[in-house]
């Protein structure tokens, strides 16, 4: 065996290494705000287009009200469908720019689980097992509550570790601990 490819050698996995841990440390930066941003502008749209269905479409709320949850189902439904359209347009706003994001994260949560409740949770299901058997994507209604379930796993992150640093909240957050420092003697 030739004593000086040891040297090289393990210079060469050094060096790898070293290379390996600044690329992770790179990914771990950027995943600090690109995993959040993408969470918030994948929900934005889908907020914000639902917003918009609502607020061109009739308000067929009055259909659906009796499986609204307590308390949602003793307020009237022409306010619900304006607090429903108003939040979702607003929030799919704020969570595009990051402003607001864990109130509206936790509105638009609260908004969620009513809509899974009322719109999305299948009629007649018997045990855990069957309710996860055959789901499909439609604008049928009932069965569909897999996908406001992923939406609340999305919106869970953003609420308890906010929008990210490429955010309005993140920029209010660096402005007030800027001045708050040139403040201290």
């Amino acid at each position: 065996m030739n004593t000086a490819s040891v040297p090289l050698r393990s210079s060469l996995l050094s060096a790898s290494l070293a290379l390996l841990r600044a690329g992770l440390r790179s990914l771990d930066d950027a995943g600090q705000w690109a995993a959040l941003l993408g969470l918030r502008l994948v929900l934005a749209w889908e907020f914000f287009e639902s917003g918009l269905e609502k607020l061109h479409g009739r308000n067929w709320f009055d259909d659906i009200r009796e499986r609204f949850p307590f308390p949602f189902d003793q307020v009237p439904t022409d306010i619900s469908w304006q607090l429903a359209t108003t939040f979702e347009l607003a929030g799919g706003i704020a969570l595009l720019l990051g402003l607001g994001t864990r109130f509206f994260g936790v509105s638009l949560a609260v908004l969620t689980v009513v809509a899974t409740a009322a719109v999305h949770w299948p009629e007649a299901w018997g045990s855990l097992a069957e309710l996860a058997q055959g789901y499909a994507i439609s604008d049928e209604g009932f069965g569909n509550f897999k996908l406001p379930v992923i939406f609340l796993a999305m919106l869970l992150p953003l609420i308890l570790l906010g929008p990210g640093r490429l955010s309005v909240d993140a920029w209010i957050r660096r402005r007030v601990l800027l001045s708050g420092a040139a403040r201290q003697p």
